[in-house]
């Protein structure tokens, strides 16, 4: 038990690294992928098959994520319109 849970911890370290070359969007479609795989495994090991379930939740976190993403960007390119328009109004 003790071997299963330093793998465990040593492999999230990795991913957490893993991520800092990444987008905002790419790190939320990742994350939500993550969280997606193991909230539908869960599920699955309850309803008896824990594959189909993480299958099953990375797919709708994959695209969760990368809306959720999608949405933070366009959020900040209008933001950036905006400060770029005042620098103009104020010239």
């Amino acid at each position: 038990m003790r071997h299963i849970i330093l793998l465990m911890l040593v492999m999230a370290l990795v991913t957490v690294g893993g991520c800092a070359g990444l987008s905002p969007t790419e790190q939320t479609t990742l994350t939500g992928g993550a969280a997606g795989a193991a909230g539908g495994a869960v599920i699955g090991a309850i309803g008896g098959n824990a594959g189909l379930g993480a299958a099953i939740g990375a797919g709708a976190g994959l695209l969760g994520g990368f809306l959720y993403g999608e949405h933070q960007k366009s959020e900040q390119d209008a933001y950036e319109r905006g400060v770029q328009e005042g620098y103009r109004r104020a010239q």
